[in-house]
């Protein structure tokens, strides 16, 4: 299951590798035959694309890798770090662009060439890249797979930029006014700028061990909840890696319960989460409940009302 996930992932990024080549070689042609600053901006773009590509694919390969002596939890986020990368050549990307599309405005063409080659040419990108993009969407859902997400936003966003092109070289075209060109250009900029903020944030979230959805702890919680013999917990913290979630928790049980049923109940509780949340790695630390409650009245200084619910606070969380 996992391997034809992995399999999936792989060669998903790869149609976006060759995809984003046949591109980048079309624009580029196309937009130094007809002199349009947009169209080999729009070139540019989808060079840092298929980089970026490139980029997950290395990525989804290498997430997929099992875990190793240095690198006890698994590599799956590289995934996270190849989107933040892909974020960084995006705003590279945009920078480009304005500098072109500046310098064009400052210095105008003489005269304005024959756009219709290029606005076929944005018109053929904005095609594949609906299509390519939605693939890409749909395998990164259903894989869990952040590179790939990362890499089909890229392509949706060329999507709105090539468009924003063509809406503007056929205004050049109509009107003969050659700025408009440029100023086409400087749109598409403002939207990369925009989608790598974006990225890099989502980027970033899995990088500093943020918490998984609500949603998903919320399921946690309602099998700990429904489970009567869990007397209270505390101490949930979630994560993501890649696509791989990280539970931890700790679970109160009846004080004289013997190792081995404190060990079962610990069995079905991960077996249970495990049904609702894929690629879960789960830590249970069991403790004996009126010992625990003591321990948290004595020393942590929690009140007696703050431990009549099943879920009490983390020590850690409570204000000194």
């Amino acid at each position: 299951m996992h391997n034809h996930a992995g399999h999936r992932k792989q060669s998903a990024a790869l149609l976006s590798i060759v995809s984003n080549s046949s591109l980048v070689i079309g624009k580029l042609a196309v937009g130094l035959m007809c002199s349009s600053v947009a169209v080999i901006s729009e070139a540019v773009h989808s060079a840092s694309d298929l980089l970026a590509s490139v980029i997950a694919y290395a990525a989804v390969r290498m997430s997929d890798s099992p875990p190793d002596e240095d690198h006890p939890y698994g590599h799956g986020k590289i995934e996270s770090i190849s989107s933040l990368a892909e974020a960084l050549l995006i705003f590279a990307a945009a920078l480009y662009i304005v500098y072109e599309a500046v310098h064009k405005l400052l210095k105008p063409p003489s005269s304005s060439p024959p756009l219709h080659l290029a606005m076929g040419v944005m018109a053929v990108s904005v095609g594949v890249n609906f299509f390519i993009s939605r693939y890409l969407r749909k395998v990164g859902k259903e894989t869990d797979s952040q590179a790939l997400l990362a890499d089909a936003e890229h392509l949706n966003v060329d999507v709105l930029t090539a468009a924003g092109v063509f809406v503007g070289l056929g205004l050049a075209q109509l009107t003969g006014k050659s700025w408009l060109d440029p100023a086409a250009a400087l749109g598409v900029a403002l939207l990369i700028f925009k989608a790598a903020w974006e990225l890099s944030v989502e980027a970033m979230q899995p990088l500093m061990d943020a918490r998984l959805p609500l949603e998903e702890e919320q399921q946690v919680r309602g099998v700990l909840n429904n489970d009567p013999r869990v007397l209270g917990y505390h101490k949930l913290r979630t994560r993501k890696s890649g696509s791989q979630r990280h539970v931890d928790v700790h679970v109160q049980l009846e004080d004289d319960i013997t190792l081995l049923e404190a060990h079962e109940v610990s069995e079905d509780l991960e077996d249970e989460i495990r049904k609702l949340l894929p690629m879960l790695l789960i830590n249970i630390h069991i403790e004996p409940y009126l010992a625990e409650m003591q321990h948290q009245l004595e020393v942590h200084g929690l009140r007696p009302e703050e431990l009549n619910q099943k879920e009490f606070p983390s020590e850690e969380l409570i204000p000194s």
